[in-house]
C-alpha cells in the first residue's frame, strides 16, 4: 500500500502539471503562484490515503484531493489578508505579492475552482461528497469568524475554544477522511469514523501547536517562540491560566501582562506563570485526550489492519516532526 511520501508525490505532480487559466494573468498567476508554495500537502493526503483504505485505485480521488487542497490555500490567501502577514512558507504573501483587491478576488475564484475540481469527480456520491464539502467550508469560516470574536474577550472556555479550533483546523481534515473513504466505496458508518478520527486528530494537533509556540525550541519549530503571548492569542494555555491562577495572578494578567510592550517581559513574565499553574501539564493531557479518541475511532473502521496502521502512523509522525 501507498504510504504518505507516496501519496504526496502523486498529489504534488498533480498540482504541478495543473494550469488554473491564463487570462486575465493578474487573476489566475496568483493562483497558480500559491499552489506552487507546496507545504505538507495533508489534507489531500488524507484523502488519497482514505480512499486506499477501500480501493486501491487512488486516481478516483485525485480530482477531490486537489479540490481541498485547492480550498485549503484560498483559505491561506484570505487568512494572510486578515493577520496583515507578509509571509507564507518563507515566501511573500499573495496580497503583498500583487495587492489586496487582486488577492480577496483569486482567493474567491480559488474557493470556486475547488467545487469544479470535487465535480470532475466520477463517483455515484457526488451529492454527498458535495454537501460534505461544503458543510466543512462552512464550517471553517465559522471557526475564523469565532476566533476572531475570541480576541476582544478574557472568558473563553475551554469548551469555547475546542469547539473553535474544531471548525477552524480540524473540520477539513476530517472531512478529507471521508470523502476520501466514500470515493472508495466505505460505508457511511466507516466514512464516519475516519471524519471522527481526523477532527479529534486535527484538535489534537492544534492543542500541540499551543505547546510548542510557548514551550518548543525556536530553531526546530520553525517559527520565533511566544508568538501567541506577545499577540494575546487565545490559546489553550491562556485560557486555562486564566481559569486556574488567583485572583491576584488573574489581575496581573489580564491588567498588566496583556498590555506589555516590552517583548521579552512579556515573554517570560507569561511562561512564568504557565509553569506555576501547571498549563503545559493540562495542555498536554488535553492533547493526549484528542489523540487517544482519535484512535479509538480508527480501531473500529472496516478495513485491513496495514491500512489503519499507515493511516496512524502518518498521524504520529506528524505529532513527532511538529515536536
Amino acid at each position: 500500500m501507498k504510504k504518505y511520501s507516496d501519496l504526496y508525490q502523486i498529489i504534488s505532480q498533480e498540482i504541478k502539471l495543473t494550469q488554473y487559466a491564463e487570462t486575465p494573468t493578474e487573476l489566475y498567476e496568483p493562483i497558480s503562484y500559491m499552489m506552487s508554495l507546496g507545504g505538507k500537502r495533508l489534507r489531500p493526503v488524507l484523502v488519497l490515503m482514505a480512499c486506499q483504505m477501500f480501493d486501491a485505485d487512488v486516481s478516483k480521488a485525485l480530482n477531490a484531493a486537489h479540490a481541498i487542497e485547492v480550498f485549503h490555500n484560498f483559505t491561506l490567501v484570505h487568512d494572510d489578508i486578515m493577520d496583515n502577514a507578509p509571509l507564507r512558507r518563507g515566501q511573500q504573501t499573495v496580497y503583498t505579492k500583487w495587492n489586496m483587491p487582486i488577492a480577496i478576488l483569486s482567493g474567491d475564484l480559488m474557493m470556486i475552482k475547488a467545487t469544479q475540481l470535487l465535480c470532475k469527480t466520477e463517483s455515484n456520491q457526488l451529492k454527498s461528497l458535495l454537501e460534505i464539502f461544503n458543510k466543512a467550508a462552512i464550517e471553517v469560516c465559522e471557526g475564523q469568524q469565532i476566533d476572531m470574536n475570541f480576541e476582544t474577550r478574557n472568558d473563553v472556555s475551554h469548551d469555547e475554544y475546542i469547539n473553535m479550533i474544531g471548525l477552524k483546523t480540524s473540520v477539513l481534515l476530517a472531512a478529507s477522511l471521508q470523502i476520501g473513504a466514500k470515493i472508495g466505496g466505505a460505508s457511511d458508518e466507516d466514512a464516519q469514523y475516519l471524519y471522527d478520527f481526523g477532527k479529534n486528530m486535527g484538535i489534537a494537533f492544534q492543542i500541540q501547536d499551543d505547546i510548542l509556540d510557548s514551550f518548543g525550541e525556536g530553531d526546530k519549530v520553525g517559527k520565533k517562540i511566544g508568538g501567541d503571548i506577545v499577540s494575546n492569542k487565545k490559546t489553550l494555555l491562556l485560557i486555562e491560566l486564566l481559569e486556574a491562577c488567583n485572583k491576584d495572578d488573574k489581575k496581573f494578567v489580564t491588567e498588566n501582562l496583556l498590555f506589555e510592550s516590552d517583548i521579552d517581559k512579556k515573554i517570560n513574565g507569561m511562561l512564568h506563570l504557565y509553569k506555576k499553574y501547571q498549563v503545559k501539564e493540562f495542555a498536554e493531557n488535553m492533547k493526549n485526550k484528542y489523540m487517544n479518541l482519535a484512535f479509538a475511532s480508527l480501531e473500529v473502521v472496516n478495513t485491513i489492519n496495514e491500512a489503519k496502521l499507515i493511516l496512524k502512523h502518518t498521524a504520529q509522525e506528524l505529532m513527532t516532526r511538529m515536536s
